[in-house]
């Protein structure tokens, strides 16, 4: 297995537009997309005004958690629920609107913990709310990150131990390398091209692919064994794909799998 660590230097401004983009094109996720965009450039603001974390320098999984600024973050989540009350979808509102009271500087530790043990099936507004707040800080706490060893990746990212949210293929040669892309700090590293990065499993006979019509880019890499799945974005079929946004507008994919009896290792930002 392959373990070295890169990153996709894509701006929050490249994240925008891309939804923007992608909106009138995906029929099926174009609401999502529009309140995306909107998350998006609240998480480009947190992530301007971030000054003053430290680089994380050990793989040990608490050394971006003890970096992260979490009364900071906790300071962002009511001007974040005011968002989603007013442009969010009707569930998600209510449930935010309803934990408004809530202690937040708890819900992130939270959050942090599910992403490195996956123990929940569901991402809930609490979860959300966190993730939103944490992406930017963790994001520019990994860019100012060094090079770590090749042993601390596996399945898992090598800055932050968190679980990979999505797949990106990237071109290499006259084919593509596959990368795992981390759910909090957008780390990625390669892992190999057939393994279910949720079991381990080796056999391509169990590891199927599935694509819809109309996204050739996107497809749901699966598992018959452990029945945990990923969405993956090939760059070496659409290299204009930003894989954070082009994974949330793929969410028809995410339908399709849960309908089959697939888990999602870990949900996008979005849920699904």
């Amino acid at each position: 297995m392959q373990n070295s660590r890169s990153r996709a230097h894509v701006g929050w401004n490249d994240r925008i537009d891309r939804a923007i983009e992608l909106t009138p094109a995906r029929t099926g996720a174009g609401e999502v997309l529009m309140f995306y965009s909107r998350i998006l450039a609240f998480q480009r603001a947190i992530h301007e005004s971030i000054d003053g974390l430290i680089a994380v320098h050990s793989g040990d999984g608490s050394a971006l958690r003890e970096r992260l600024d979490l009364d900071k973050a906790a300071a962002e989540i009511s001007a974040l629920i005011a968002i989603v009350r007013e442009h969010g979808p009707a569930k998600l509102a209510e449930e935010c609107a309803q934990r408004s009271s809530s202690p937040p500087v708890a819900w992130l530790s939270d959050a942090i913990q599910w992403l490195q043990d996956g123990r929940a099936k569901q991402q809930d507004a609490t979860i959300f709310l966190s993730r939103v707040v944490l992406e930017p800080q963790a994001e520019h706490v990994a860019g100012a990150s060094e090079s770590l060893p090749q042993t601390t990746a596996g399945n898992r990212c090598p800055i932050c131990q968190s679980l990979p949210q999505l797949a990106v293929i990237r071109p290499e040669g006259d084919g593509g390398k596959r990368l795992l892309l981390c759910a909090l700090c957008h780390s990625e590293w390669e892992f190999r091209r057939v393994l279910c990065p949720a079991c381990g499993e080796q056999n391509h006979e169990k590891l199927p692919r599935f694509t819809a019509e109309g996204i050739p880019a996107l497809r749901v890499e699966a598992c018959d064994t452990c029945l945990a799945y990923l969405k993956s974005v090939d760059m070496t079929i659409d290299g204009l794909a930003v894989p954070l946004v082009d994974e949330v507008a793929a969410a028809p994919l995410d339908l399709w799998a849960a309908e089959h009896g697939y888990r999602k290792i870990v949900p996008n930002i979005m849920g699904f």
